[in-house]
């Protein structure tokens, strides 16, 4: 007897993600034109193609004007701060069931998205960073992400101020991820969160915690040798230490220092020891190589970043509200694709399941739901040519 099967469409996936994005966005048709189900079309066709809406509406046939198109945007988003709400709540509701059963690792990253332009109402909106892509102005967005046997679900997403002390982010980053329903076990965190404020957070919290060292202070080429954290980051062996932070307003935190060292083996051109320096806490007695690897387990999260480009409506729009639903489209897209592998595509074996992201690559996936926009509109196929004088 044959084992049952069916066929996934991209209709299922359209429906799976269009019913989650209507129902917690609560959007609503702005006039007989401009409904939902067109807007989300246009939307999911921008993704799938890595263009803005002016340039999806002037590809498909049968939609209305990109400035029409906009302005059903402008309307039916609300200000930042209920958005960012209501999308938590759409990423809460993705997480299946079983994941939110057991505590898990979750990664906490840092998003800077560059931006060439001037704030849209107040100056806090722009983040401001070490220079990137040709600018130090940034829309920024702190993420906690579930890392737990290839599945990496978005949990939480907010948008990040320039002047917001980093330690009040990553509570309410935390606060989301607890709401909806994932208990922190370990947290990974980006380098960008390395500060005395966030440790003696983490350490009243009582939260396990990795996260890279900065290299600060005197460097080995310096005559009188080096100081401070570039201490560890020039050692040859592995080991562990303790290092106390001191702020400006003196405030202090003593942290636990992994250096892990590994021969780089001809990667990008060098050869000899490479040293990897972690602070941590609440691990236990681990090894530096258990740190090592348990912090490569971010790798996932550096991928996810880069779907997230992959998806990532482009705008030059100074609206930080029609930025934030750009970048939380693209990420609930990969969180329907993180679904489709584990619920749909993946074969049940002993101890789990074993994905097949081979099957469906994230890519393709957003061109079938572009794909299903141009069954519906059309394409635009020609052109019209100038008058010969």
């Amino acid at each position: 007897m044959r084992p049952p099967y069916s066929t996934l469409t991209p209709t299922r996936i359209y429906d799976y993600a269009a019913a989650l994005l209507e129902f917690h966005l609560q959007w609503q048709d702005h006039g007989p034109k401009c409904t939902v189900k067109l807007l989300l079309q246009v939307l999911f066709y921008a993704a799938g193609h890595l263009c803005s809406v002016f340039a999806a509406c002037n590809q498909l046939r049968d939609v209305p004007s990109d400035q029409a198109v906009r302005d059903a945007l402008a309307a039916l988003c609300p200000d930042p701060v209920p958005l960012e709400q209501r999308v938590n709540r759409l990423f809460a509701a993705q997480i299946p069931k079983s994941l939110r059963q057991r505590s898990q690792r979750v990664a906490i990253d840092l998003t800077l998205v560059p931006y060439h332009g001037q704030p849209h109402q107040q100056p806090a909106e722009i983040y401001r960073s070490q220079a990137k892509s040709g600018t130090t102005h940034f829309h920024a967005y702190a993420t906690a992400s579930i890392v737990h046997r290839g599945q990496r679900f978005t949990g939480a997403l907010i948008r990040v101020e320039h002047g917001t002390p980093m330690v009040e982010g990553l509570k309410r980053l935390l606060h989301l991820a607890r709401q909806a329903g994932i208990r922190p076990r370990l947290l990974l965190l980006d380098r960008g969160f390395y500060s005395v404020a966030v440790i003696r957070y983490l350490y009243q919290a009582r939260y396990p915690f990795v996260m890279p060292v900065v290299r600060r202070g005197r460097s080995t080429d310096d005559p009188r040798g080096p100081r401070g954290t570039q201490v560890f980051a020039e050692s040859k062996r592995s080991g562990w230490h303790t290092y106390p932070l001191t702020h400006a307003d003196k405030q202090t935190a003593t942290v636990q220092i992994c250096g892990h060292c590994r021969n780089w083996q001809g990667r990008r051109g060098r050869h000899g020891r490479q040293p990897l320096v972690y602070a941590c806490w609440g691990i236990g007695s681990r090894s530096t190589h258990w740190v090592y690897q348990t912090y490569r387990l971010r790798f996932g999260i550096e991928t996810r970043y880069r779907q997230l480009k992959e998806a990532r409506i482009r705008t030059t729009t100074r609206d930080p509200a029609l930025r934030l639903l750009f970048v939380a489209i693209a990420l609930i897209l990969r969180n329907a694709w993180v679904w489709v592998h584990h619920q749909l595509l993946a074969t049940p074996c002993r101890g789990g399941r074993k994905l097949n992201l081979g099957l469906l690559p994230f890519k393709t996936l957003l061109l079938w739901l572009a794909y299903l926009a141009i069954q519906t509109f059309g394409i635009v196929d020609s052109v019209a040519m100038a008058q010969a004088p």
